[in-house]
């Protein structure tokens, strides 16, 4: 087998979740996409921003980082939370 420079491609096969939201983060999300638009020129959906928004959550909590590398407890096997590529951080 072949040592190859880019290791294996993480799991890519999305998950849906759905979550119900109080009417005022309703409104803070439709702000948010407004404030998206006029910042890049391009209109994105609440839905289509959201994952992003969680993701860059995720990756600023440092507490929550540590744990994840020492490995949560009762979670399985957790894998380290993959880096997203510059192309779509630029997106983001």
């Amino acid at each position: 087998m072949a040592n190859l420079k880019l290791g294996k491609l993480p799991e890519r096969t999305p998950s849906k979740i759905t979550i119900t939201v109080s009417a005022d983060l309703s409104q803070a999300l439709n702000d948010y996409a407004v404030l998206y638009r006029q910042a890049y020129g391009e209109s994105e959906t609440v839905a289509e921003l959201i994952p992003f928004m969680l993701l860059e959550f995720l990756e600023s909590d440092r507490a929550f980082a540590k744990a994840r590398k020492e490995g949560v407890p009762g979670a399985g096997a957790s894998e380290k939370p993959h880096r997203r590529s510059a192309s779509t951080a630029d997106n983001a």
